[in-house]
């Protein structure tokens, strides 16, 4: 609270519990990568695809790859989602996962937003809609491993097998990186001081969820 009061940039503190805070910093650094290591970094012209794209990380992604000049492609569950990631933050296209529940739909549904395939791709999900994208991604195309929400719940000590996509990283010379915000910890003040400039800009929208009361908690989970 000091460090977020100290900023002094007239915007709520309570954005330093997202958009400025962990979840800003995972989208910032996460896409656009720092000085020693800008290889993910999308660039103009190249397409960007984001699962999880409606969640606190994903949907911060989605517009910085649009402040980056990038097309974007954006998947999610539910149709309010979709709708508000198409017409309240520009995605230029969206995938609604649940209608394309298999490996076989989601790649049909990829080839038709993106003919020609992505540059970038930011994980949040993994499963079956990271098998679909992978052989999709351009030469040298770029995939950030940010969560595997699929595979939660138990799912990581026994995951199910998936395709053996190796080769495409082999021939198509991807790259695959992990990302932890604590990485990027020491740089918060730098991210903070860009994403509030693109907020007051208008180019960055945000969503809260607030309750009153500590006894909401457990209903606001």
């Amino acid at each position: 609270v000091r460090r977020a009061a100290a900023a002094d940039d007239g915007l709520p503190l309570s954005l330093y519990l997202g958009v400025l805070g962990m979840p800003g910093r995972t989208a910032y650094f996460g896409l656009l990568g720092d000085e020693t290591d800008d290889r993910r970094r999308p660039r103009a012209g190249e397409t960007v695809v984001v699962s999880g794209a409606a969640g606190a990380v994903g949907s911060l992604v989605i517009q910085i790859a649009k402040i980056q000049g990038c097309k974007t492609v954006g998947i999610a569950g539910k149709p309010h989602k979709l709708a508000w990631l198409k017409d309240e933050l520009g995605v230029d296209e969206v995938i609604n996962y649940k209608e394309h529940d298999t490996e076989e739909k989601m790649t049909q549904a990829l080839r038709q937003a993106s003919p020609d395939g992505y540059d970038v791709y930011f994980d949040n999900t993994g499963g079956y809609i990271s098998d679909a994208i992978i052989p999709l991604l351009n030469l040298r195309g770029r995939m950030i491993v940010c969560g595997q929400i699929s595979q939660y719940g138990g799912g990581l000590d026994a995951p199910a097998m998936g395709p053996r996509f190796l080769h495409h990283v082999l021939y198509h010379r991807l790259l695959i990186q992990g990302i932890l915000a604590r990485d990027f910890a020491h740089r918060q003040d730098e991210m903070v001081a860009q994403m509030s400039q693109w907020i007051k800009e208008g180019k960055l929208k945000y969503k809260e969820t607030v309750v009153d009361g500590f006894k909401s908690l457990p209903d606001a989970l």
